[in-house]
């Protein structure tokens, strides 16, 4: 059975590890990483899940504009302008899988995504109408449309249409690049003089294109071609990603793809992230707006509460090997583990128990995270715990402090109490493998005390 496995698995791996489209989306995704994060501090900190802490917070004002205000402002700088820094990170590094500048890719990404937006903000602004007898005015909402960049379209609901322009634009660029259709400078020009020029023509049939492409779409019914890709594409995508079937299915395959000492992180996450990511977004923004969460399944569910310590949830099994198992080996592995297990770091245990290509240990590396995804998405679908709330936790957080900043203490209480679970499932299969550990151990202390040694022997 497991070399059928590895006989389908390894090329398909192979095949989604080499594929320049995904591994542009994965390093793209990635400049933005950091940056989330960094905001997703000053939303935490502003919205502490202590209540006498955000009622201090709410004390406090500067020049008569409340604190918090000033503490949201890093997330918005961040999130809801999150597509525009996926769009540059996916236009650079699409550039360079195309083989050319990756500056200019990336400016042609951003260039070909803002072509296509609409510059119009929809609202709506209160107004008095007066009744007949002019003695009771009533407020009337009035919708209004302005010019302007829609922060809704730079946020996440843009993330699809940018990784669409990106890859059709620097398609483009390459294309007319490579045939050789650009402007040479003679010789002695400076380098960066030569790069600017020779990137006229490219950027002008790039630019071209995508003027025609935004007149054709504002003769369709949606208009333009973001709500055309939002409604046709996006939406669909988004049900069918943040669905429990999809996070189980996805976390089979990436465990799989570990057994054969493969990243399943790696290959799953670069098609699977983008939808997560946008479904966070999506959460972050009704929590900021103090609605409900709509998205169970999202970037924070998968990170906190499907795994703890790593791919197939480690920390479970480190536990067990540190409580009750007796070989030398397995407890000074459980040792050297421990500390990186605690911070999600699990590749001592992956590869030096190891898991990779064991199968005593396979079924609950695989059983474990789908019980935990199962159990987690039914407890927040009940409301016994609450949905995550979107803000980027480290993944390197340690369990039970990521389910408090998460969601509050039933989060906590729940990773606690599945963590205690994977000790349990994991528990008789590493035992099996103590035992095994012991037997071998015995035998090479049987054949070291039988070894001659010279230095016994005497000769009087």
């Amino acid at each position: 059975m497991f070399e059928s496995l590895e006989k389908v698995l390894m090329p398909l791996a192979e095949a989604i590890g080499k594929n320049k489209y995904l591994i542009s989306i994965r390093d793209g995704f990635l400049v933005s990483t950091p940056l989330l994060i960094v905001g997703s501090f000053f939303l935490l900190i502003a919205n502490f899940p202590i209540s006498q802490w955000t009622d201090w917070l709410s004390t406090l004002s500067i020049n008569g504009v409340a604190f918090t205000t000033f503490l949201t402002k890093p997330t918005a700088a961040t999130f809801d302008i999150m597509a525009v820094f996926a769009v540059i990170g996916i236009g650079y590094s699409f550039g360079k899988q195309m083989k050319i500048n990756p500056i200019f890719g990336s400016a042609v990404a951003v260039l070909s995504w803002f072509l296509l937006m609409p510059y119009v903000v929809n609202g709506s602004i209160s107004s008095l109408v007066t009744n007949a007898d002019e003695t009771i005015n009533l407020a009337e909402k009035v919708k209004v449309s302005v010019s302007g960049i829609p922060l809704s379209w730079v946020g996440a609901k843009g993330i699809f249409m940018g990784i669409i322009c990106a890859f059709s634009s620097v398609h483009i660029y390459s294309f007319v690049e490579k045939r050789g259709w650009v402007i040479k400078m003679p010789a002695g020009v400076p380098p960066t003089v030569v790069q600017s020029f020779g990137a006229l023509i490219p950027a002008a049939v790039v630019m071209i294109i995508f003027f025609i492409i935004n007149i054709l779409f504002a003769l369709t019914p949606w208009g333009n071609a973001f709500d055309f890709i939002f409604q046709i594409l996006q939406t669909p995508l988004l049900g069918l990603g943040g669905t429990l079937g999809a996070m189980v299915i996805a976390y089979i395959f990436l465990h799989l793809f570990w057994f054969f000492g493969v990243n399943g992180g790696s290959v799953v996450g670069a098609v699977y992230n983008p939808i997560l990511q946008t479904l966070s977004a999506e959460n972050l923004n009704a929590f900021k707006a103090g609605l409900e969460m709509p998205n169970i399944v999202n970037a924070q569910f998968q990170d906190l509460f499907a795994t703890f310590g790593g791919c197939g949830s480690t920390l479970s099994l480190l536990i067990a090997m540190l409580l009750f198992c007796k070989s030398k080996r397995i407890k000074e592995l459980g040792k050297l583990s421990l500390v990186p297990g605690i911070f999600g770091i699990n590749e001592p245990i992956v590869f030096g128990l190891p898991i990779v290509l064991n199968p005593t240990i396979i079924i609950p590396f695989i059983l474990v995270p789908t019980i935990n995804i199962i159990i987690s998405y039914f407890a927040m679908d009940l409301g016994i715990v609450p949905i995550t709330n979107g803000i980027q936790i480290p993944w390197t957080t340690p369990v039970i402090i990521s389910g408090f900043l998460s969601t509050n203490w039933v989060g906590a209480v729940l990773q606690f109490l599945l963590l205690i679970l994977g000790v349990v499932i994991y528990m008789p299969f590493i035992k099996a493998m103590d035992k095994q550990y012991l037997i071998d151990e015995k035998k090479a202390q049987e054949v070291e005390s039988e070894d001659i040694s010279f230095d016994d022997l005497s000769f009087d």
